[in-house]
């Protein structure tokens, strides 16, 4: 099968040698994504902002690909605060409510930058 690889064009995927989504068949895996916006850090010090923005982000990667968050069917999303779930989940039930995909929320001991509050993985099934 054809593999199709988005990029953003952000020094980190040349770095890192990673794609922000791949596309192998009806299957759209978006990477881990963050608030960063090239050099940029969008939302400091607000998670609401970021998890915004990460969908954003995330929406136009599937749009890239094909496809858009309407076809999304699991998320992942890993923050370095757990006591703000309801705020994360908040914007995530705004964003698939009439989808509802499965999701894991967890907190982890880090993320790249101190500033970053939040990373959100997305898997998406066209058709």
């Amino acid at each position: 099968m054809e593999r199709l690889r988005i990029s953003t064009g952000t020094k980190w995927e040349k770095i890192c040698r990673y794609s922000r989504a791949v596309r192998v068949g009806n299957v759209i895996e978006v990477s881990g994504t963050t608030a960063a916006d090239g050099d940029t850090l969008v939302g400091e010090g607000d998670i609401e902002a970021q998890t915004r923005f990460i969908f954003e982000k995330i929406g136009k990667a599937l749009e890239a690909a094909g496809s858009s968050l309407k076809d999304v069917t699991r998320t992942r999303m890993y923050t370095t605060d757990i006591s703000k779930w309801e705020i994360v989940t908040g914007v995530h039930g705004e964003v698939f409510k009439d989808i509802s995909p499965a999701s894991t929320l967890v907190q982890v001991s880090a993320l790249v930058d101190p500033k970053l509050l939040i990373e959100i993985e997305a898997t998406a099934i066209v058709g």
